[in-house]
């Protein structure tokens, strides 16, 4: 009952919140229940100077809940399978090489890149923490999530190459990230240090498995739906395979992330048509967005909740407004060195970089990854630092992508006039 309780608040939260969004403030939907959410946080910190009975009883259930699980082991699969079941593989393909080098290498050299300049900050600060630890952070806000940020390129006219290249980036380095600070927090469970076979194997393990198991479980789904032709059962079918598949994932340790990833960019584009009817297509398409959305508004107030149990310690104040630049700086890193080194390789000029490095949010993956860390002494800095980091992606990045790609678009519209 106490989290039927506690869900009961965030959908009854996420409605009225995005009732006084749309109404009243008009912010994107997903950045909008995030501000407000985070002003409710805010209020309820407050009350801990005027009434502290209150504020250690918000705080408690929240800690008892536990958000760490409800992303993770139940929300991701979803809002995974959600998001590459409405993706079109073929686009995806027309952009696989910039896709694949910023969500595979990607993903590695920023975890290096933040893990290492994080370690060093610290240290030069007089904090202790070890490698692997700094790596760690590097590792669970690394992915990019731009759901928040999709509606506003749609909205701007941006072009849908940028559109494609930023879900697609998302969609796989959400899963190669998750199994990279796995492995992570693997190696900081048993002490060893980080052995680069060992590392490898199990990667490759995790990460191939899940995309193998995530095709072997579309290919039967597809089969399934294909033997029949009612949208009641076909709609079922999605929900069982999606959660049946994704706790199997975890069980056999390999990663469901990706698994949700395969299952849904196979069923969303393998022969689509011979396995299900319009009709039907409509209503599952239908249902997974309406999915998407309702699992999105919980997630940002759940990220925005996450508020209330930070311990905001103000020696950790300068440490976090160098991470945000840190993140961004591997950002920049990640997206121009490839387009200097190799511009016929990724196919982005300079407009579309610079949207890229803008538009690469963090979001409640990072959230979730940070909370589920074992109580180790550094948990608080990196909670207060991952914290710090999505509030400035979500809220600045996120709110001023708009006028940037306007800008952007506006600027290359002139750049050709003036050629022509």
């Amino acid at each position: 009952m106490h989290n039927y309780f506690f869900l009961i608040i965030l959908i009854s939260l996420s409605a009225g919140f995005a009732y006084i969004n749309h109404r009243y403030i008009r912010m994107p939907f997903v950045i909008g229940l995030f501000f407000l959410s985070a002003v409710m946080s805010a209020l309820v910190i407050s009350s801990q100077y005027w009434n502290p009975l209150f504020y250690n009883n918000i705080r408690t259930t929240i800690v008892k809940i536990d958000l760490s699980k409800l992303i993770l082991d139940i929300m991701l699969g979803f809002l995974l399978f959600a998001g590459s079941l409405q993706t079109s593989w073929r686009k995806v393909k027309q952009q696989i090489r910039p896709i694949g080098l910023f969500a595979i290498a990607g993903i590695f050299v920023s975890v290096m890149i933040i893990g290492t300049l994080f370690f060093f900050f610290c240290g030069s600060l007089g904090i202790e923490i070890n490698f692997t630890e700094a790596l760690l952070f590097g590792a669970l806000i690394s992915p990019t999530d731009p759901i928040a940020v999709l509606g506003i390129l749609v909205k701007a006219n941006v072009p849908k190459k940028m559109q494609t290249v930023l879900v697609g980036e998302s969609l796989f380095n959400d899963g190669i990230g998750v199994v990279v600070f796995i492995v992570l927090l693997e190696s900081l469970h048993t002490g060893k240090s980080i052995d680069a076979l060992h590392f490898s194997s199990l990667f490759l393990k995790e990460a191939m498995g899940g995309v193998v198991f995530g095709l072997l479980s579309g290919y039967i789904l597809h089969q399934l739906l294909k033997s029949i032709d009612n949208y009641e059962t076909e709609v079922l079918l999605t929900i069982a395979f999606v959660m049946a598949g994704y706790f199997f994932c975890s069980y056999i340790h390999l990663s469901g992330a990706l698994g949700m990833v395969a299952m849904g960019l196979f069923i969303g584009n393998f022969r689509q048509e011979e396995a299900i009817s319009e009709p039907t297509l409509d209503y599952i398409h239908k249902f997974w967005e309406l999915i998407d959305v309702i699992l999105n508004g919980i997630l940002f107030i759940s990220i925005a909740f996450v508020m209330i149990i930070v311990d905001f310690q103000m020696k950790y104040f300068l440490i976090s407004l160098v991470s945000v630049g840190i993140v961004l700086l591997s950002r920049i890193i990640i997206i121009y060195v490839p387009n200097l080194l190799f511009p016929n390789f990724t196919g982005l000029g300079n407009h579309e970089s610079k949207l890229l490095v803008w538009g690469g949010l963090r979001g409640g993956l990072s959230i979730a990854m940070v909370l589920s860390l074992p109580d180790i002494p550094i948990k608080p800095l990196l909670l207060m630092v991952t914290y710090t980091c999505v509030v400035f992606s979500i809220l600045i990045q996120g709110l001023s992508i708009e006028k940037l790609a306007v800008k952007l678009s506006e600027k290359k519209k002139q750049i050709t006039e003036d050629i022509g």
